[in-house]
């Protein structure tokens, strides 16, 4: 087992050299500049101060990294299990069990077939709250159907045995269908505190399907709340438009690919890929617009404006935080425990191309602090949760599943 102290600067150390620190005025969290110092690709201003770039900040307590395994193959989401153990998806189609020791369990098979090509596979995944006596998983996949693939949801029960997922059946799909390729199909889900699922989708990415984020009729780049049968899920918000969706929740998403529900506040939070440019953080509220493909803090790969060069529309949400550069936000929690009582609260958001754990800390739903973690593991993490013993453990498209705990 390799394992790291990070402790003080950790990933600030290499992003600031040669200034004091100053304080906040609470004693407590040094003020550092903000952890991003490269060009933005735009010069689009922020609707707020803060909005991005905000101050960095440093974890005084000493923690440790450590590798738990290497052998995983492409993982994509992990949850804990009421014993602490850990159930994490891999992209080609199977499930593993990771206890807390490093073991890992055999491939759990019986899952339905995934469309693993490009961003697809086997992605997100939560377990039932009565999971100790039901043993019953959900998770989003990408599914071949007529017409092309598309984002699905689905669920079985994990077998006594722990080697197999029983009577697996597809409890939703996110249509329209598109033959476009193999891109944006989002991919988290969990629960609510009523017991309903948040399954989030993409807009698949192509430019036929993008303005699709802003149809109420199609269920692509939006978040959904359906029941556990995939049904509408009681209470959805109403949209104004005709013919809406009633398992929608919000609208306007590129690529959400983080879920997350704030501790005190029980609300829902997400983290959405942007182009070139335009990462997210939003707070999601039922009904609500979040503007893709009309408002952006991005522009299009090759350097063009993407629609009317906007980023701020009457109706329209802002996000609460957005990076330029990218970091290509992905799996994300709320930290709760009181192992690191600095970090209560805090926002922590696995990092695809910043290959970083990226922790926000957040203040009357704003950005007040955000710190790179495990910068120098040269790792994309895609997923990140905590675990029963208020460690957090991460996993990384190489394979790897990392646990971060107090020293």
């Amino acid at each position: 087992m390799n394992a790291k102290v990070y402790h003080l600067l950790i990933a600030s150390a290499v992003l600031f050299t040669g200034c004091s620190d100053t304080m906040d005025g609470s004693g407590e969290e040094p003020v550092l500049p903000p952890v991003e110092n490269n060009p933005a690709n735009t010069s689009y201003p922020p609707a707020f101060p803060g909005q991005t770039r905000a101050n960095g900040v440093r974890t005084s307590t000493p923690f440790v990294s450590e590798v738990l395994t290497s052998s995983l193959s492409s993982p994509w989401g992990i949850t804990a299990l009421p014993d602490g153990r850990l159930l994490i998806t891999e992209k080609a189609g199977t499930m593993r069990i990771m206890s807390t020791t490093g073991t890992l369990s055999n491939a759990i098979t019986g899952i339905p077939a995934v469309n693993s090509a490009g961003q697809g596979g086997l992605l997100g995944l939560c377990v039932d709250p009565q999971f100790a006596s039901n043993r019953m998983v959900y998770w989003v996949f990408s599914e071949n159907v007529s017409g092309g693939n598309l984002t699905s949801v689905a669920k079985g029960r994990l077998s006594d045995s722990e080697t197999m997922i029983e009577n697996p059946v597809v409890i939703y799909r996110a249509t329209p269908s598109a033959n476009v390729g193999n891109l944006h199909y989002g991919g988290r889900i969990l629960f609510d505190s009523t017991g309903n699922l948040f399954v989030s989708t993409g807009e698949r990415s192509d430019l036929s399907t993008r303005p699709l984020a802003q149809s109420v009729t199609a269920a692509v780049g939006k978040i959904l709340r359906i029941t556990t049968s995939g049904q509408p899920a009681p209470g959805n918000p109403s949209f104004s438009q005709s013919g809406a969706l009633p398992v929608l929740y919000s609208m306007g998403h590129r690529n959400p690919q983080g879920l997350a529900i704030h501790p005190q506040t029980g609300e829902l939070w997400q983290s959405e890929h942007g182009p070139r440019g335009g990462d997210e953080i939003n707070r999601v509220q039922g009904g609500a617009n979040y503007g893709w493909p009309t408002i952006t803090y991005g522009i299009e790969y090759s350097g063009a404006v993407i629609g009317d060069g906007i980023q701020q529309k009457q109706g329209m949400e802002q996000p609460v935080y957005y990076w330029d550069p990218v970091i290509s936000p992905s799996g994300m929690t709320f930290y709760r425990g009181n192992a690191m009582p600095e970090w209560q609260n805090n926002l922590f958001i696995a990092s695809l191309s910043g290959m970083h754990i990226a922790r926000l800390v957040i203040e009357n739903n704003k950005v007040v602090g955000e710190e790179r973690l495990l910068v120098g593991e040269n790792q994309r993490f895609r997923d990140i949760t905590q675990g029963k013993d208020n460690a957090l453990y991460a996993v990384t498209d190489g394979g790897k599943l990392y646990r971060i705990r107090k020293q």
